[in-house]
């Protein structure tokens, strides 16, 4: 008999995993660029007399002209920190963490937002680079002249100690890289993974290596030119002139490499925003934006970070566009997320924060991407006696565009530290059998590419494996016996018909099943969870049957407790399914 897991249980795993209405309707875009400069007004940046007329003028003319692009709040650090996970600024964020202390408390309350002060986030704080990994999407963080004086930072990954001062508030002549631009270390989801940090937040110099690449970089890059560069300084500690004349020299530089490249030209989008406006005089806003928990007025004198204006470069926008419609960072964070198919972090889920539509994104751009589907039994016993997982995938191409192979992977959620374990790395194939060990999860994920070198948004499977008659830590007593039953999860089943026979589990997980069996020898059983106690029959007329005796959904991390005790009759258990939570 087939077994059909709770849909509930799978919703709590899935959580955070479902396109948005908004993402069905974006584009096939699959590479994404941020480069963001410093403090100026729209009004000085686009007019008639900019000292940037390569950024206001050609790169104007190429993409689309965003004039109602706004901050989010003053200074500089609170901008970005909300460009990348939707974090409303908090006083030290304000002011630029000038000491590179820990949140606090660090409570989460709506939207997401954790609430106190302080500069480096829990890590229970998601960002969009925790978003893209789940979701088998790669990025990386580029910071010019990071690590270009050794002795005043490393090359990857830098950030002071934590709760020490921040040293690089100033330029110097020959370093001019300033950590409160760099918001990804942040994040201890982030700091804390010295791999993980020290592989994707970087000096700017791999860049060109990157694109050059085969895949043509990461699927999001996020660009922080140096305090010069950038336009925040003027003049520079090395003698530059910076402002906008040396932010346009940049642009002149770095944005012609990134749309040479096959993966622009496929279906790439190249932004380029500033922070904020040039003075706490512009704390002007849009969009719904509202302060957040932690801050009042987020510009300081107001409720934002005042009107930047920004320009947008795709395959995707057609030249010479111009929308009048508001956005900001929140919703240039949604915008993102929205390419990807995930969820909305932070302030960027404001009801009102409009992300980029059909006003930006109104020209055919190639093929659409493939599109995926996973399948995997949800609880395995349903259509297997032993723990090995049936894994089948299929996709769909459009614009006669051929498929040319599957990435496989899986994840262990029960592992004490989840990691994704590339199964098939470029596959035709359509299915798979992997071994499962007994009591645990797995999440699956398959992509697809095609010959336009465009990736298909992941398709995802969970599979629970139930253990066998002896869960760990469970306990049993009162004359239960285990005997071989043909058909029967794993061959055995546990049974009992001494009256008060009990079975004890105390775990912290997910959802639960318990796997029995129905006979016309079957008894009673009585079953406790977490205080609620239900009689369960196990009688059935004719012969045996593998069911799903009981089942509970946890929608919360807690210590749960399952008893069982025989009421009449005889009680055969085949195992236990507990979902183990996403981590």
């Amino acid at each position: 008999m087939r077994l059909r897991v709770l849909a509930a249980l799978t919703a709590v795993l899935m959580a955070g995993l479902w396109v948005t209405a908004a993402a069905a309707a974006a584009p096939p875009i699959r590479h994404v660029w941020v480069i963001v400069l410093e403090n100026q007004n729209a009004s000085t940046t686009f007019g008639p007399n900019s000292p940037a007329p390569y950024l206001s003028k050609t790169l104007r003319a190429q993409g689309a002209y965003v004039p109602n692009y706004y901050g989010i709040g003053h200074e500089s650090n609170d901008n970005y920190l909300a460009m990348i996970s939707g974090q409303a600024p908090n006083p030290q964020t304000q002011a630029d963490c000038q000491y590179f202390t820990d949140f606090s408390p660090g409570t989460i309350g709506g939207y997401g937002q954790a609430q106190g002060s302080g500069c480096v986030y829990p890590a229970a704080v998601p960002t969009i680079a925790s978003q893209l990994s789940a979701a088998g999407y790669t990025w990386r963080d580029y910071d010019e002249d990071m690590g270009a004086n050794p002795r005043r930072e490393p090359g990857v990954c830098a950030h002071p100690a934590i709760n020490a001062s921040d040293n690089t508030q100033k330029a110097t002549a020959t370093d001019q890289y300033a950590t409160r631009h760099n918001p990804f270390v942040y994040f201890h989801s982030i700091i804390d993974d010295t791999t993980l940090c020290d592989t994707h937040v970087v000096n700017l110099s791999a860049l060109p290596q990157d694109l050059a690449s085969p895949g043509g970089g990461a699927n999001y890059s996020f660009i922080t030119p140096n305090l010069c560069n950038d336009g925040h300084d003027a003049p520079c500690a090395n003698g530059q002139p910076g402002g906008l004349v040396s932010a346009d020299a940049f642009l002149r530089t770095w944005v012609p490499r990134i749309t040479s490249t096959p993966s622009y030209r496929q279906n790439g989008l190249l932004m380029i925003i500033f922070d904020e406006a040039a003075s706490t005089t512009d704390a002007s806003s849009c969009c719904g934006a509202i302060p957040g928990p932690n801050s009042p007025s987020p510009g300081i004198t107001g409720p934002g970070g005042g009107k930047t204006g920004a320009v947008l470069l795709s395959p995707c926008i057609a030249p010479g566009t111009v929308t009048n419609t508001a956005y900001n960072h929140y919703s240039m964070l949604g915008s993102v997320e929205d390419l990807f198919g995930l969820s909305h972090l932070g302030y960027a889920g404001l009801p009102q924060e409009t992300t980029f539509g059909a006003d930006l994104y109104n020209r055919p751009c190639g093929p659409a991407p493939p599109r995926v589907s996973a399948a995997a039994p949800g609880l395995l016993s349903s259509r297997s006696i032993r723990a090995r997982i049936p894994l089948s995938w299929s996709a769909s191409t459009a614009g006669g565009t051929p498929l040319v192979a599957y990435r496989v992977r899986v994840r262990d959620l029960s592992a004490r530290r989840p990691r994704w374990q590339t199964l098939r790395a470029a596959t035709t194939a359509t299915a798979l059998s992997y071994r499962g060990a007994l009591g645990h999860t797995y999440l699956f994920s398959v992509a697809a590419s095609n010959q336009a070198g465009q990736s298909s948004a992941p398709a995802t499977a969970i599979s629970v494996v139930p253990s066998g008659v002896r869960p760990a830590r469970g306990l049993y007593s009162g004359g239960w016996a285990v005997r071989r039953v043909r058909g029967a999860w794993q061959g055995h089943a546990i049974s009992s018909a001494v009256p008060g026979a009990g079975f004890r589990l105390r775990y912290v997980g997910g959802s639960l099943a318990v796997i029995g069996e129905r006979t016309p020898a079957g008894g009673v059983v009585r079953i406790t969870f977490d205080g609620h106690t239900r009689l369960v029959s196990l009688y059935a007329p004719r012969r045996r049957t593998r069911v799903v005796i009981f089942r509970a959904t946890v929608r919360r991390a807690r210590v749960s407790q399952l008893a069982l005790s025989v009421v009449r009759g005889t009680v055969a258990i085949e195992g236990y399914a507990i979902t183990a939570r996403r981590r």
